[in-house]
């Protein structure tokens, strides 16, 4: 447990944050430059790299990896609140935080804050339960019945592969989503998306970014025995598919109509993406170490999904909001915020607050910018910014 001190003395610092993501959430980090202090002097940066770990195993290797590389980062620092002068809170490597003019305790979360759950859940029926993936926790917590969980993305299958193997009849309700198996011709795909470079893939190097920035995550989950979610193995489990949700009228919902062209969209992107890695391995010598290239089944949807259900009737008692998180910047003291409520930066770069820094946002610089192994690179790439920055604060003093 950390402890929290009363600093012993200040000094004349010049901080600089970046928002740097550990496991799917992202936190602000500072690094101390004093004048007698050099960039490269005040602290390295570690590089994790893990690949298809459980949920335990990610939780041993972060705890070890907290344990073996803080300590190399005497510097390391969390914001607590960043108005135009900086509240911080250093941490040193015993885990011990230490307090500097301390005014708010929000922490930064990153991307995934705020659940994004549609206007029209106000319109459902007041018997049906309603909460969002963030909520989730087991079949157990659940009231009897059978649940519909809306969203396809890596959440959504992951909920309704649980809840549909403890015995609960699942509906699910399937938007735009970005088909992946856990493992290609022997590998696990991210092995392939990073061997093949796919993962580093520049944010300037995509025709159209905003798009890239926004996809869901591929449907796939850590467990031991590496299965699929996707949709076809969802349906063999007794998984019930329907359309985009549409609307609500007098406890009924009604779903579009979209449900075969967008599996048939996630299909051919699928294909697409497995070319791609074929066209590399034959490329780079690698076919005939792994296993022959092979095609999943195309994504089965019954002939006429439904278009409307009655939650009463389907016994329906549970609705899971599995439709993406938005950022909350109300904590940040610097307008530097668009419309939507996402940070402004060029590669994370804040062109319009100079100095300040963002880490772990999807796609930020590279494909893999939001992974937990895919920081490090972007670390560099802004440690150098920074450097430059702090240089020439320091060369016109």
């Amino acid at each position: 447990m950390l402890r929290a001190l009363v600093p012993h003395h200040r000094r004349t610092a010049v901080f600089v944050s970046t928002l740097c993501a550990i496991a799917g959430v992202s936190v602000a980090l500072l690094y101390r430059a004093d004048p007698v202090v050099t960039w490269q002097q005040a602290g390295t940066i570690a590089i994790l790299t893990l690949v298809a770990l459980t949920a335990d195993g990610l939780t041993y290797e972060l705890a070890d990896y907290a344990s073996g590389t803080i300590a190399s980062m005497p510097y390391l620092a969390a914001v607590l609140l960043v108005p135009q002068w900086l509240t911080v809170v250093a941490v040193a490597a015993t885990s011990v935080l230490t307090i500097h003019r301390v005014k708010s305790d929000r922490l930064m979360k990153g991307a995934f804050n705020i659940a994004q759950v549609p206007k029209l859940s106000a319109e459902l029926p007041s018997g049906i339960v309603q909460l969002n993936a963030a909520q989730y926790r087991n079949p157990e917590g659940l009231e009897a019945g059978g649940v519909m969980v809306v969203g396809a993305a890596a959440s959504g299958a992951q909920i309704a592969d649980e809840l549909q193997r403890s015995g609960r009849p699942v509906t699910l309700v399937v938007g735009e989503h970005v088909r992946a198996p856990r493992m290609y011709r022997g590998r696990d795909i991210q092995w392939w998306m990073d061997a093949s470079g796919l993962n580093d893939e520049r944010y300037d190097q995509v025709e159209n970014l905003r798009r890239a920035r926004s996809l869901s995550s591929f449907q796939l989950a850590g467990y031991a025995d590496r299965r699929n979610i996707d949709l076809n193995s969802l349906t063999s489990l007794g998984v019930k598919l329907v359309g985009r949700l549409a609307g609500v009228r007098e406890g009924k919902v009604q779903f579009s109509g979209s449900l075969r062209n967008l599996c048939e969209l996630a299909d051919l992107k699928l294909n697409r993406l497995l070319n791609t890695i074929d066209d590399w391995a034959a490329t780079n010598g690698v076919s005939d170490a792994v296993d022959p290239a092979h095609r999943p089944e195309p994504t089965r949807v019954e002939a006429s999904p439904p278009l409307g259900l009655d939650l009463g009737r389907a016994g329906i008692r549970t609705i899971v909001w599995a439709t993406g998180f938005r950022p909350d910047y109300s904590w940040l003291d610097v307008p530097v915020v668009d419309l939507k409520g996402n940070i402004r930066h060029d590669g994370g770069v804040v062109m319009e607050s100079p100095g300040l820094y963002v880490m772990g946002l999807p796609f930020l610089r590279r494909r893999k910018s939001s992974l937990i192994d895919g920081v490090g690179d972007d670390a560099r790439d802004l440690s150098a910014h920074l450097a430059s920055h702090l240089g020439a604060q320091c060369a016109g003093k």
